[in-house]
């Protein structure tokens, strides 16, 4: 493998950063609103799997911004499949008992 340098180095962890931030807004939001509904369950999962592959390429290569990234995209995305499941089944009921 070959030396990276510090300025591609910090490129990687600005535009991790980026990606990784940009998942929070949803995570709160699903939180404040308690429903998932206009996510889709299908592009969650995928994109889990994905994110997770990533984590696992970042690792097999030791490049520590795809870690980092993927680490914390990981935990973000995987609360908001949790959440979507919870919230999907809590409202699926809710419309049963009426």
């Amino acid at each position: 493998m070959h030396d990276v340098d510090s300025a591609t180095t910090a490129l990687g962890f600005a535009a991790a950063t980026l990606t990784t931030v940009a998942f929070a807004p949803q995570l709160v939001r699903v939180l404040r609103t308690r429903s998932a509904e206009d996510l889709s369950l299908a592009m969650l999962g995928i994109f889990n799997l994905g994110v997770l592959l990533w984590l696992v390429y970042g690792v097999r290569v030791w490049a520590m911004p795809i870690i980092a990234a993927n680490a914390v995209t990981l935990a973000q995305s995987g609360a908001l499949l949790v959440l979507k499941v919870r919230y999907d089944r809590a409202n699926a009921r809710s419309i049963q008992r009426r």
